[in-house]
C-alpha cells in the first residue's frame, strides 16, 4: 500500500505567507495602514493646532486681565478694558432656554414617529423634521425678525407679563430683540438634531422590551415610558447634549434676534449677547491688538465650554447606562 505524504513544505510556505500578510508585510496593507493612521491622527492634530493658535493669539489678553476676564462685565474698546461675563452668561442662558423648549418637542416627535405614527406617515414626517436642519441659519434669523418678534410682541409677551410679571424672568419693557427670541430661534434650530438622534435611539430598542411591557398589562404609553425610554436613556442624553453643543456655537440667527447688548439681565424680555455673536459682530472692527486678543480669548473660552459640555455628556452617558442598550453604545 502506497502512503502519500502531505506536502509539508507547501503548507509551511502558505503559513509563512499568511503570517507576513497578517503582520502587514504586504505592501498594499502597509499603504492602507499608513493612510488610515494618517487620517486618524489628522483630527487630533487639527484640534491641537486650533488650541495652540487660539492660545497664542489670546495670550496678551490673558496676561492683561487674567481670570477677571471671565467675570468682569465691562466691555469698553475705547479704554481697552474687556470682560466676557455677559457674553458667557448670554451664551449659557440662551442655550438653556433653547433646551427647555426643544427637548420636550423633540422627544415627543421621536416617540410619535417610532411608536404611534402610522407607517405611511413616518417616513415623510421624519423627512420634514430632518429637513429643518438643512435650513440656513440666516433664513431662521430673517424669520425671527419678520415673523417671530412681531408674534411675540403682540400675542405671547402681553399675557406672559400679565400672568408672570412678578417674576424676574418677565420684567422690563419688551422691544422685540431679546433673550427670549434668541432662545426660541435656537430651540427651532436644535429640534431636528435632537429628534433625529432620539428617533434612531428609540428604533434601536429591541421589540422584546415593548412586548414584555405589553404582556404584563401595560398600555402603549406605559410601555414607552417604563420600558423603551429607560432602555435608550444613554442615547437620549447624548441627543440632548448634541443639541446643546449646536446651540452653544450658533451665530448668525442668534445675532439677528438677541439684541446684542453687553449686559447681564435675568429677564428674558431684555436683550442679551453671546460669545459667537460678539466675535461675528466685532472681529472686523477690532482696531487694537488687545481688542483682537480679547476676541480670541472669547473664542478660546467658547471652545473650552464646548469641550467641557461634551466631556460631561460622555461621563453622564457612561454613568447612566454603562454597557446597556446595543443601539446606544455607538453614541
Amino acid at each position: 500500500m502506497t502512503i502519500i505524504a502531505p506536502n509539508l513544505g507547501a503548507a509551511a510556505r502558505g503559513t509563512a505567507a499568511t503570517r507576513r500578510m497578517t503582520r502587514g508585510a504586504n505592501p498594499a496593507d502597509r499603504a492602507y495602514q499608513a493612510v488610515v493612521t494618517a487620517l486618524a491622527l489628522a483630527l487630533p492634530a487639527l484640534l491641537l493646532a486650533l488650541i495652540v493658535e487660539l492660545t497664542i493669539n489670546a495670550w496678551p489678553s490673558i496676561e492683561r486681565f487674567g481670570w477677571a476676564f471671565v467675570f468682569t462685565a465691562t466691555w469698553d474698546p475705547v479704554a481697552d478694558v474687556y470682560g466676557a461675563g455677559p457674553l458667557i452668561f448670554g451664551t449659557l442662558a440662551s442655550s438653556v432656554v433653547a433646551l427647555l423648549l426643544a427637548v420636550p418637542m423633540a422627544f415627543s416627535v421621536a416617540i410619535f414617529l417610532t411608536e404611534f405614527a402610522p407607517r405611511w406617515l413616518r417616513r415623510p414626517l421624519g423627512f420634514l423634521v430632518e429637513l429643518l436642519a438643512a435650513v440656513p441659519s440666516v433664513v431662521y434669523g430673517l424669520w425671527g425678525i419678520f415673523v417671530l418678534i412681531p408674534f411675540l410682541r403682540t400675542v405671547v409677551v402681553p399675557p406672559l407679563k400679565a400672568a408672570f410679571g412678578w417674576l424676574p424672568f418677565f420684567q422690563g419693557v419688551f422691544y422685540g430683540n431679546s433673550m427670549l427670541a434668541g432662545g426660541i430661534i435656537l430651540a427651532v434650530m436644535v429640534v431636528p438634531y435632537i429628534a433625529a438622534v432620539s428617533r434612531e435611539v428609540l428604533n434601536a430598542v429591541p421589540s422584546s422590551q415593548r412586548e414584555a411591557a405589553l404582556a404584563l398589562g401595560a398600555t402603549r404609553w406605559e410601555a414607552v415610558w417604563m420600558a423603551v425610554l429607560p432602555y435608550g436613556r444613554a442615547g437620549l442624553v447624548g441627543a440632548v447634549m448634541l443639541g446643546l453643543g449646536r446651540a452653544l456655537g450658533e451665530t448668525m440667527a442668534v445675532t439677528m434676534v438677541i439684541g446684542n447688548r453687553h449686559d447681564i439681565s435675568l429677564s428674558l424680555l431684555q436683550p442679551g449677547y453671546t460669545m459667537a455673536a460678539a466675535i461675528a459682530n466685532e472681529f472686523s472692527e477690532a482696531t487694537t491688538s488687545l481688542y483682537l486678543s480679547a476676541l480670541f480669548e472669547v473664542g478660546l473660552t467658547l471652545f473650552v465650554i464646548t469641550v467641557l459640555v461634551n466631556a460631561a455628556a460622555r461621563l453622564l452617558v457612561w454613568r447612566t447606562a454603562p454597557g446597556r442598550a446595543v443601539g446606544t453604545r455607538a453614541l
